[in-house]
């Protein structure tokens, strides 16, 4: 099992990221925000740069994240613009990074929805998976509370009404903190057949409060890992630290999760 980083949770600077990334002997890198900019919306100085660094250090970028879909079903228009400008783009990036993987999110509920509207989401996903395959990748839906994808059983739910192999899941447990369904066992037993791509955080109050290093919060990590070990779920996963300081918090989780995956092992 291999371990991964989302490079600005390293540092914003994509370079200084892979540099001491490498140096940890990490070679697995997401891309989510490089510089001020998030994916796709970077310079063509930046894209150049990130290839160099491929190449110099010949590391795999494993995945890119856009940050779509986190509007309301209401925010069509947004979402229109999502799916005709910001996600072709990213596709564009991922063939030239080599990458197989876009992290989308699951549509935030709001107060004017209805159960029905579930039906919706399948409708826009099957859209987006469409024009995934076209193009030889995957979309994997990130959980977060309060989307209409936040638990493993309802993101699975959504992605077994698409059943499309462009369509996978980002499952991350720390993003199930919150919902009514505990992260592991029950989110991994009910999300396991469909994911594609997995995000290690922790935290005690949710992950849109406050996240803590891992096996600092109540994510069952030591379980969830020996797993996703056991069942050869994923050849990675991404460490996403999202606690300050940022490098020290980074050293300190996968100091952590090395321990622990050789412990499943």
């Amino acid at each position: 099992m291999e371990i991964g980083f989302v490079t600005d949770e390293i540092s914003p600077d994509v370079k200084e990221a892979i540099e001491i990334g490498v140096s940890w002997g990490i070679n697995n890198y997401e891309l989510r925000v490089v510089g001020e900019h998030r994916i796709p919306d970077i310079t063509a100085d930046k894209i150049e740069q990130i290839v160099r660094l491929k190449e110099k250090f010949g590391i795999r970028i494993t995945a890119l994240s856009p940050g779509t879909f986190k509007g309301t079903l209401k925010d069509s228009t947004i979402t229109e613009r999502e799916i005709s400008e910001t996600l072709p783009e990213t596709f564009r990036l991922a063939k030239m990074f080599n990458a197989d993987t876009v992290i989308v999110f699951g549509f935030k509920r709001s107060h004017e929805d209805h159960a029905d509207d579930e039906q919706q989401v399948v409708d826009l996903f099957s859209r987006v998976a469409a024009s995934a395959h076209h193009h030889g990748l995957v979309i994997a839906v990130e959980n977060e509370p309060g989307f209409w994808c936040d638990s493993g059983a309802n993101t699975a739910r959504i992605l077994a009404a698409v059943n499309s192999p462009a369509l996978r899941a980002n499952w991350d447990p720390g993003n199930s903190v919150g919902t009514d369904e505990p992260p592991f066992p029950d989110g991994y037993r009910a999300i396991k057949d469909w994911i594609a791509n997995i995000h290690v955080k922790d935290t005690i109050r949710g992950a849109l409060v406050e996240c803590v290093p891992v096996g600092e919060g109540v994510v069952d990590w030591p379980g969830q890992l020996r797993a996703i070990v056991q069942d050869q779920a994923v050849r990675h996963v991404t460490i996403e630290t999202h606690c300050l300081p940022l490098i020290e918090k980074s050293k300190q989780n996968l100091r952590v999760v090395k321990e622990l995956i050789a412990a499943a092992s």
